[in-house]
């Protein structure tokens, strides 16, 4: 059996406690920071925007000489590669908002 100093067992209880208050802030600000994060993402003026970006983005490879063909699939690349982006380095927002809406609706169902 080990034995620990009252000194050494003070710390470690003061440790805990200090992670369970820093992890309790974090489950209560972290889902809200998603949202708002979704609510950018995918918002109207989001969408307007990257609609916006694709068509500069085309309209300046036709201007350059590309061939519309060519510069319709570099556009479309240029937006599956935004979303890869999103999805395809661990930012699921979907799998998020997804488990936050359960959330949610499980705590109205309990009250």
């Amino acid at each position: 059996m080990i034995t620990m100093s009252r000194d050494v067992s003070d710390e470690l209880v003061g440790s805990v406690e200090d992670l369970r208050e820093v992890l309790s802030v974090v489950s209560d600000k972290v889902p809200g920071l998603l949202r708002g994060l979704r609510d950018v993402l995918y918002s109207t003026e989001a969408a307007e925007e990257m609609a916006g970006a694709v068509a500069t983005f085309y309209k300046k490879l036709v201007d350059a000489g590309i061939p519309r063909d060519d510069a319709m699939d570099m556009a479309r690349g240029y937006m599956i590669n935004l979303r890869d982006l999103m999805r395809g380095k661990g930012i699921d927002l979907g799998g998020v908002v997804r488990r936050e809406r359960e959330r949610e609706r499980g705590e109205r169902c309990d009250e």
